[in-house]
């Protein structure tokens, strides 16, 4: 009868202990920004798939949608069970930036840690983040047995409202394009379309993908992009209408290596993370870096910002030589920059010996010198030069030392080829070997940095942007200047530095110019880049007024603060930065019919300075002396544009 009573009693406890477990294994957990106004749902299904909900003052911004990966040889995708839901904790971190938006930055999130097994008993654990500013996701494997792991899949979805238009770039298929140079991140925006659009090129979309619903927009990205993963990009599935998260292909790899995350180490994903709020907030948003992983440890005195005079963007292959290169060193010297960029084929062009000898004339006239170098191994037929110097660790020493020895400042680094694991792989071998000789680093012909550019200082930029070069290129990209460069600051130039290379108010070659010179003036400040390139060569600097040639040699190239003032993706952006106690406001018209928009500048009220303009009467520019009260209206002509300088 004991005995009996006793088994009875097991078996009742035994199912009680699973009950419970499946009990806990469907419950729904709930971690809320800290203001409160953003709530993460998080749960398994029945099936032990993991999904989320993302809400905002109660309005679903994110529904019902699904987590996980697929490996190899195993999965997190279904039949996991929650082990533990650690207790909610809070982020508090503040730190500095070189560049961007703003230098000191306090960042503020809850977080929560969900650890899972697999029916194969194999763990991982998926970790949110909920911030003020939007929502954001990693998935961690602890690899305690240090096993190979491959990624095959990541099963990350985006369940947006039906309703939801989309304001994204396509990603261009890989080996395509002039020498095979794709991808890069330089297609035109699709804007205002519907959800779930298939991408023209059928590789998907680029981040930042924008996304517009009836009371928020949501901006989706990755950051904390380790060697160990892949870059990833959006996939749209219309059937379902979500959003995917897809990998690279096989193709866009450093040669004879990989394109799948992999790692025999405990490693974590990129942090997928969503911007959600008004077009304010995602401009003042600093989620990118947030979010990256810290600095790594560098004597960090030579990481300078800066903006830097360069010859081939209106004058091409042939302004690479020593006499152009003198004048535009020179140039750089009159304007106060920091910086001259030597390009493509400087080698032969201009040769070693006699480069020595502008870095000697540069140094008298402290302007440092940054030469451009081809990544390329096989993965594109690029014919310039220097190539093949920087494939691996040892030659990357030999030529760094080199440069060091030299005096040269950084390094322009082109054509690489696509979001591989492997690729990615190399650009964090670059960026560590570049610290090592204190060399500053651009990314051209290159991917997203992805926050980068907090884990490595001295990344000052990276193109990843249909920028100035392809103005020079074609009539069609001239014509669609202005409203793709009103895309930007709320795209692809959110979060990481953008090497667009902006300004010309020079005849371009061959091309007839859409934008004003109120408009070009207004992009050196719109747009961030830790270096800011300028195209306008010394010609055509000679012709404009001294009040602009004043205002561009006192620009600073990084900023305490940025505010929102207006704007609407493709068709207006106006945006406050503050650099000390000095404010520039700078605003282009996307759109060819002229407006008259009344600012709330309240922030600014007695502050005295000036606004530059399009003329009134001629093409040029007009300069009028300001005091602001509480609003101010300013006109802007068909893709025109404007810079203030205020003061309080």
């Amino acid at each position: 009868m004991f005995k009996r009573a006793y088994i009875v009693k097991l078996a009742w406890f035994v199912f009680v202990l699973v009950g419970g477990v499946s009990c806990a294994n469907r419950s729904v957990h709930e971690i809320k920004s800290p203001d409160q106004h953003f709530l993460v749902r998080f749960f398994l299904t029945e099936r032990g798939e993991p999904n989320y909900q993302v809400l905002k003052d109660d309005v679903v911004v994110v529904d019902t949608s699904s987590l996980g990966v697929r490996m190899q040889e195993t999965g997190f995708g279904s039949g996991l069970l929650l082990v533990k839901a650690k207790a909610i904790s809070t982020v508090d971190v503040d730190y500095t930036m070189h560049q961007g938006k703003q230098v000191e930055i306090h960042y503020e999130a809850n977080e929560q840690v969900f650890e899972l097994t697999n029916e194969s008993s194999e763990q991982m654990s998926i970790a949110f983040r909920v911030s003020n500013d939007g929502v954001a996701f990693q998935y961690r494997f602890p690899n305690k047995e240090g096993k190979q792991q491959v990624i095959e899949e990541e099963l990350t979805t985006y369940r947006f409202p039906a309703t939801t238009k989309m304001y994204v770039q396509p990603m261009s298929k890989p080996k395509t394009g002039w020498q095979s140079t794709n991808p890069s991140y330089e297609e035109s925006y699709e804007q205002g379309i519907a959800l779930a659009t298939p991408a023209p090129l059928e590789s998907g979309w680029v981040y930042p993908a924008l996304f517009k619903q009836a009371d928020n927009w949501v901006l989706v990205s990755e950051t904390g992009l380790e060697a160990n993963y892949c870059g990833t990009r959006l996939v749209s599935d219309p059937e379902s209408k979500e959003m995917k998260v897809g990998f690279p292909s096989d193709v866009e790899v450093y040669t004879g290596k990989g394109h799948l995350p992999n790692s025999n180490k405990a490693w974590n994903s990129p942090w997928r993370l969503l911007t959600i709020g008004s077009l304010k907030t995602i401009v003042e948003s600093t989620m990118g870096t947030d979010l990256a992983n810290p600095a790594i440890e560098i004597d960090e005195a030579f990481v300078k910002p800066g903006f830097a005079s360069w010859s081939w963007a209106v004058l091409k292959d042939n302004s690479v030589n020593y006499d152009t290169t003198k004048m535009f060193i020179d140039y750089a010297h009159d304007m106060k920059w920091k910086y001259c960029l030597i390009d493509v084929n400087w080698d032969t062009q201009i040769g070693m010996d006699r480069m020595k000898e502008l870095v000697a004339y540069a140094d008298e006239r402290n302007v440092g010198l940054i030469l451009w170098y081809n990544s390329s191994g096989d993965w594109n037929t690029t014919p310039y030069h220097p190539k093949s110097k920087l494939l691996t660790h040892e030659q990357r020493k030999k030529e760094f030392a080199m440069l060091q020895k030299m005096g040269i400042s950084g390094v322009k680094i082109d054509f690489f080829g696509g979001d591989g694991q492997s690729m990615i792989a190399y650009y964090h071998d670059v960026l560590q070997d570049a610290a090592d000789y204190d060399l500053l680093v651009n990314f051209h012909g290159a991917t997203l940095p992805r926050g980068w550019h907090r884990t490595y200082p001295h990344l000052m930029t990276v193109e990843a942007i249909k920028g100035f070069e392809f103005i020079t290129f074609t009539q069609e990209n001239a014509d669609q200047e202005a409203n793709h460069s009103a895309m930007l600051p709320f795209t692809r130039n959110a979060f990481d530095p953008m090497d667009f290379t902006p300004m010309c108010f020079s005849d371009i070659p061959n091309i007839t110019r859409k934008t004003t010179n109120g408009f070009e003036l207004a992009l050196p400040t719109l747009f961030l880049s830790g270096i800011q390139h300028i195209a306008e060569i010394p010609s055509g600097m000679e012709a404009v007024p001294d009040y602009v040639k004043s205002y561009l040699s006192e620009l600073p190239a990084k900023w305490d603060e940025t505010r929102f003032i207006d704007g609407f993706p493709g068709k207006l952006a106006i945006i406050a930065r503050r650099s000390g106690n000095s404010w520039y406001l700078t605003g282009i018209n996307g759109e060819a019919e002229a407006k008259s928009i009344s600012m709330d500048l309240s922030f600014l009220k007695g502050s005295s300075g000036y606004v530059i303009t399009d003329g009134s009467e001629h093409p040029d520019f007009e300069k009028k002396e300001l005091i602001i009260q509480d609003s101010h209206t300013i006109d802007l002509k068909p893709n025109g544009g404007f810079v203030m300088k205020l003061s309080k």
